[in-house]
């Protein structure tokens, strides 16, 4: 009986160390890092300096793979159920993990509980831009436009409760207007219908907008911030402009899968961070009116958690509904 006693302990030891063990010849093979988005768009820009980055310092492939679709959801999904590893991680955004889970009934993963946060990488506040024929120069001035013609100012998003369009709600239920919603599949051709007149407002992030706006196309009046942005110190907040308390926008974070070593997600957050302090990575992201961030594991938690009870709170006044 002893000698059974003590060959159990020696296993159970054995398992114990098994996380730790693999924690510390991590990574010793390519890791893939699922873009829930089209190649090409503002995740994946943002994401692919990162991983060269982390490629360079932990001497292992980090591999960009888009598995776009369902407003993120089927990517998001594939980490959510994927080995606990850190061979599979998830750049994951406002979207895809807090919004969708406020719209959707039956999402395929739940943000809180299937996910290891290891750090958000980047947050944009949105801009508010009108077309020039807008009669407004600020927004003081939208607002009154908006009151003397309810129902007749229109704005576009990029779809039914994404973040551009629960940012405009708040928007109008802070200020107490009534404007009219015309969504689009995507940002891009919704920002080309903005350029060309055919809406007359739209909340984007700097990224998209900052060439419109340089070129005269599009006219700031607002940005949903804290702070202002370097790359347009010109364009108040909403707070500074007059209306507090209309903020928010898109952040950009990294993610693993539940149960993924507590070590592994520490070595992911310092290398991470390493990376956003390199000069030419913060210079590509405050170039685009991106501010790098690198909050802790914890932190990034708590973001997930505010996120669905703010924009809950919004969805439910304005009786949103996915499409």
């Amino acid at each position: 009986m002893r000698l059974l006693n003590g060959v159990l302990a020696a296993v159970l030891a054995l398992l114990a160390g098994l996380p730790h063990a693999a924690a510390q010849g991590y990574p010793s093979k390519p890791v893939r890092i699922i873009n829930p988005f089209p190649a090409g768009g503002g995740t994946d820009t943002l994401l692919r300096p990162l991983a060269q980055k982390l490629s360079e310092a932990l001497k292992q492939p980090f591999i960009i793979d888009n598995k776009s679709g369902a407003n993120g959801m089927i990517g998001s999904e594939l980490v959510a159920k994927a080995a606990p590893d850190g061979y599979t991680l998830l750049a994951g955004t406002t979207g895809a993990l807090s919004l969708n889970s406020i719209v959707y009934p039956k999402l395929p993963y739940d943000p809180v509980k299937d996910f290891a946060p290891i750090s958000i990488f980047a947050e944009s506040g949105f801009i508010l831009s009108i077309h020039p024929s807008v009669p407004a120069q600020n927004l003081q001035e939208l607002v009154a436009l908006a009151k003397s013609r309810p129902g007749q100012l229109t704005y576009a998003t990029f779809g039914v409760a994404s973040s551009s369009h629960l940012l405009a709600e708040l928007f109008s239920m802070t200020a107490g207007v009534k404007l009219v919603h015309v969504p689009y599949k995507g940002s891009a051709p919704a920002v080309t219908d903005l350029v060309g007149g055919q809406v007359m407002l739209m909340f984007d992030s700097m990224q998209s907008q900052m060439p419109h706006l340089r070129a005269k196309r599009l006219r700031a009046l607002g940005l949903a911030a804290a702070r202002r942005s370097a790359v347009a110190p010109e364009v108040p907040t909403f707070a500074e402009a007059g209306l507090p308390g209309v903020e928010g926008g898109s952040w950009y974070g990294l993610l693993a899968p539940a149960g993924t070593p507590r070590e592994i997600v520490e070595r992911l957050h310092a290398e991470l961070r390493k990376a956003l302090a390199a000069p030419e990575v913060r210079a590509r992201f405050e170039s685009a009116g991106i501010d790098p961030l690198g909050n802790t594991p914890e932190e990034f938690a708590a973001q997930i958690r505010a996120d669905i009870e703010k924009w809950g709170r919004v969805v439910r006044a304005a009786d949103i509904r996915a499409e």
